[in-house]
């Protein structure tokens, strides 16, 4: 069963497939800039050590964002044990 929560919630190594994204303008033309999209899949690499910012894995590449950034993107993610969609 799939459910949809922030980027933010999702615990590390926890993957799940882009649906939404709340930002506009300035901040959600850079997010959009960074490969963030609605039907990416993304995987939670870690957190910093005061749990901000957050790194993920999309596409080749790594990506830290802030809390902020990620409470605004809101993500499939699959909660019968397996995250591959």
């Amino acid at each position: 069963m799939n459910s949809t929560i922030t980027l933010r919630s999702m615990q590390a190594d926890q993957s799940g497939i882009i649906d939404s994204i709340s930002a506009s303008g300035e901040l959600g033309r850079r997010i959009r800039d960074m490969g963030l999209v609605p039907g990416t899949q993304v995987t939670i690499v870690g957190r910093a050590p005061l749990k901000d910012p957050v790194a993920l894995r999309l596409r080749d590449f790594t990506l830290t964002l802030r809390n902020n950034e990620a409470d605004l993107i809101m993500v499939n993610v699959n909660n019968s044990g397996e995250n591959r969609q």
